[in-house]
C-alpha cells in the first residue's frame, strides 16, 4: 500500500506538468493495493508483480475503464474485458494505476496529442518524450509507476525509452498477444514492457509472453526463462556492428555513446564483427506503405474513417487519407520487400547473437519542432526518429533499447540491440550485463 500511495502522490504532484496520464485510477489502485497487503499478510503471494504499480498505455483495453487511444473518437469507449497483457499483469499481482497518454491512435512519435495535450519529457519539459508510448516512458522515468506497458509499430516503445532514459523491449512479432490492443497496423504491431532495468523487463516479459488463441498472430513457440537469462554471465558472445544504414546521419554524441557502450561489452569479453545489411535502407518505404494501408483498413472497417474524419487530428487524418490511396500492388510489393529484409537479417544473425545500433539518431527534440539538423542536413522529426527502428518492426525481430549516455544538452541516449527471432533471452542477458557495469539506467531527471 505504501508503494502505491507514494506513486499516486507523485502523480498528483508531477502529472499536471508532464501530462503522462489520461486516466488515473486512484481509488481502484488503493483498493487493489490494500487487497494485496491483506493477501500477503495471510501468506497468499499472487505472483512476481504482487502489489507493484504499473501503468498501461491507453490503446490497451482495461475492463470497465475507458480506453481512448488518445482520440476524441474513442473518448467514451469502455471495454468490457481486459486485453490479454493486462489480464496477465493482474494475474501476476500488479496494481493498475491508470492509462497513459500517447500519440493519437499510436500514429506518431512526438506524443503531441491534439485532444489530450502533449506529453512532456521529465528530463526537460520543453522537449518531447518520444512516442507513441511517450506517456508510459515519461511516467516511468519520473517515478510515476514502477513499470509500464506500451506498443510498438515503428519504434513506439524504443523511441520513448531512449528519449526518457529507461529500458524498452519490443519482443518478437507474436511473442506477446495483441488481443485487446487497438490496432495501428496489425502485421507490424507489438506489445511490450518498459522498465527501469533489463532485469525488470525480464520479469515483465515472463508475465505477459506466451501463446494466446484469441490473437491469430500469437506464436506457439515455448518460452525461455527470461529471468534466469539475466543472471547468466555473458561469456564470449559475438555481436554484429552494422556497416550499413544504422550509423548514417547520427549525431556525434549519440555515435560516441554507442561506441562507448561497445567498449564496455568488449571489456566483458564480447567480440564485435562487422555485418552487412545492404538493403536495410530500402526498407523504410515498404514499412511505411504497410503501416499506411493497414491503418486505413482498420479505421475504415471500424466505421471511423472517413465517416468521422473531422474528429481526428489533422496529422492522423492526413495519414489515413494517404493510406486509403495505397494501391494493392504497392502493398504486395511491400510484403515482398519485408520477406527479403527478413532473409537479409537472418543471414547476418547466423554469425552473431545480436546487432548493435543507436535507437534514435538524436536526443529528444523540442515540442513543436518539425525538423532537426543532423550532420548539417535538415530532416523531418518523425522520419528521423523512426528510421532506425522500422527495420525491426518490418522483420518482426526483437529489439531492446538501453540507456547508454546523455547528449551535451543533458538528454538521454539509447543503445538498440536487435536479436534473432524469439531470442529475447539473449537481449535481456546482454542488457543486464551492460547494466552491471554502468549506471545510466539508475540516473533520474532533476524534476524527480
Amino acid at each position: 500500500m505504501e508503494l502505491v500511495q507514494t506513486v499516486l502522490s507523485r502523480i498528483e504532484r508531477l502529472n499536471p506538468r508532464l501530462n503522462c496520464f489520461i486516466t488515473v485510477l486512484q481509488d481502484q489502485a488503493r483498493k487493489e493495493a490494500a487487497s494485496a497487503d491483506r493477501a500477503l499478510a495471510r501468506g497468499d503471494w499472487r505472483g512476481p508483480l504482487h502489489g507493484i504499480p504499473v501503468a498501461i498505455k491507453d490503446n490497451i483495453w482495461t475492463r470497465e475503464v475507458r480506453t481512448t487511444a488518445g482520440s476524441k473518437i474513442l473518448a467514451d469507449f469502455i471495454p468490457q474485458e481486459d486485453a490479454s497483457v493486462v489480464a496477465a499483469l493482474r494475474r501476476a499481482g500488479a496494481v493498475v494505476l491508470g492509462k497513459t497518454n500517447l500519440h493519437e491512435f499510436a500514429y506518431g512519435v512526438t506524443c503531441a496529442n491534439a485532444h489530450f495535450g502533449a506529453v512532456h519529457n521529465p528530463w526537460d519539459i520543453k522537449r518531447i518524450p518520444g512516442g507513441s508510448s511517450g506517456g508510459s516512458a515519461a511516467a516511468l522515468a519520473a517515478g510515476l509507476c514502477v513499470a509500464a506497458m506500451g506498443t510498438d509499430t515503428g519504434g513506439s516503445i524504443r523511441i520513448p525509452a531512449a528519449m526518457c532514459g529507461v529500458v524498452g523491449l519490443k519482443p518478437t512479432f507474436g511473442r506477446v498477444s495483441c488481443y485487446g490492443v487497438i490496432p495501428l497496423a496489425r502485421s507490424l504491431d507489438h506489445a511490450g514492457p518498459l522498465a527501469r532495468s533489463a532485469a525488470d523487463a525480464a520479469i515483465l516479459l515472463k508475465v505477459v509472453a506466451g501463446h494466446d488463441p484469441r490473437d491469430p498472430s500469437s506464436a506457439r513457440n515455448p518460452l525461455e526463462n527470461f529471468v534466469s537469462a539475466v543472471r547468466k554471465p555473458l561469456g564470449r558472445v559475438r555481436i554484429g556492428w552494422p556497416r550499413d544504414f544504422f550509423f548514417d546521419r547520427v549525431a556525434d554524441d549519440v555515435r560516441s555513446s554507442v561506441e562507448a557502450a561497445r567498449r564496455v561489452f568488449e571489456s566483458l569479453g564480447a567480440q564485435f564483427i562487422e555485418v552487412l545489411l545492404p538493403h536495410v535502407g530500402e526498407s523504410l518505404r515498404p514499412a511505411t506503405e504497410i503501416a499506411l494501408a493497414e491503418a486505413a483498413q482498420f479505421h475504415r472497417a471500424a466505421g471511423f474513417f472517413p465517416a468521422r474524419a473531422a474528429e481526428y487530428s489533422q496529422e492522423v487524418r492526413a495519414r489515413l487519407e494517404t493510406g486509403s490511396k495505397i494501391a494493392a500492388s504497392n502493398y504486395l510489393d511491400a510484403l515482398e520487400a519485408r520477406t527479403a529484409l527478413q532473409q537479409e537479417f537472418n543471414a547476418a544473425l547466423k554469425n552473431v547473437t545480436a546487432i548493435f545500433a543507436p535507437t534514435v539518431p538524436v536526443g529528444a527534440p523540442k515540442i513543436g519542432e518539425e525538423s532537426i539538423v543532423i550532420d548539417g542536413e535538415a530532416e523531418d522529426v518523425r522520419t528521423a526518429l523512426v528510421r532506425l527502428n522500422r527495420p525491426s518492426n518490418l522483420t518482426g525481430l526483437p529489439a531492446i533499447s538501453l540507456p547508454c549516455g546523455f547528449t551535451a544538452e543533458g538528454m538521454p541516449i539509447g543503445l538498440q540491440i536487435i536479436g534473432r527471432a524469439l531470442d529475447e533471452a539473449h537481449l535481456l542477458q546482454l542488457g543486464a550485463a551492460y547494466q552491471h557495469r554502468t549506471d545510466w539506467h539508475t540516473r533520474r531527471p532533476p524534476l524527480v
